[in-house]
């Protein structure tokens, strides 16, 4: 809590939660909106079918932005990028969810990442989470990163990172930006380019999404929150257009 000023950390779990849609399948999107429209502490936003349409559709700085990577027009990281630049937390629901399309929504700022076999209660779960500040990877999600890693060489044990190095390598495989490294660490953004310039050479990786990977081999990425069972979410056959509580 800053002064008067309650942070996304501070909110409480019983305050409502923003949420708007992003999702270009009509069927799957009627499923979601009821989900939302029924559930307690939700204001369900724009519901759309881009990005782009998302842009002309006044929501409140803060909310949840369920997102998925498949759009038309602007699509996958990019499409994070954006949503994530309005100020929105961006939770990826989507039917891609394999490794890269998992560490490359991540870096460009996603917050949680779910596959599209979602039920209700692990998504509205992700939502709160998400809507407080924190990260949220699905079990199945984390599931494939933890295969796809154990398939891969290990990091190499001679890599020697600095306090520092590690601290930039969290934040990173965080998805935070490097202005938001540079302001959470209290140095410039300059000088997180130099960290990230060296750990680059260190670890022989030289895309964020490989960084992410890195720091999940390194042990420097958060565990994801593992659910417990629920109900699948079950589109409806009456599914219409766009529609929400506003």
């Amino acid at each position: 809590m800053i002064g008067n000023v309650r942070t996304t950390e501070d909110r409480p779990e019983t305050d409502r939660v923003d949420v708007a849609v992003i999702e270009d399948h009509p069927l799957y999107r009627h499923a979601v909106v009821r989900v939302l429209t029924e559930a307690e502490g939700i204001e369900l936003g724009a519901v759309v079918d881009s990005v782009a349409r998302f842009h002309v559709h006044p929501q409140p700085p803060g909310s949840v932005v369920l997102l998925d990577l498949g759009l038309p027009g602007i699509a996958g990281a990019a499409a994070v990028l954006q949503v994530t630049e309005l100020g929105h937390h961006v939770l990826v629901v989507s039917a891609q969810a394999e490794p890269e399309q998992v560490l490359g929504a991540i870096a460009a700022g996603a917050k949680g990442f779910l596959s599209k076999d979602v039920d209700v209660d692990e998504l509205l779960t992700a939502i709160r989470t998400v809507a407080r500040g924190r990260a949220y990877v699905s079990a199945v999600v984390a599931g494939m990163i933890i295969k796809d890693n154990a398939d891969r060489p290990a990091a190499a044990p001679d890599v020697a990172l600095s306090a520092r190095e590690k601290q930039v390598l969290r934040l990173v495989a965080a998805g935070e930006r490097d202005v938001d490294i540079a302001r959470i660490l209290g140095i410039g953004v300059r000088t997180v380019r130099g960290y990230l310039d060296r750990i680059r050479d260190k670890l022989g990786e030289r895309r964020r999404a490989g960084l992410v990977r890195k720091a999940i081999q390194l042990g420097l990425a958060s565990p994801p929150e593992v659910p417990g069972p629920s109900r699948p979410i079950a589109p409806r056959a009456d599914a219409g257009g766009f529609e929400g509580r506003r």
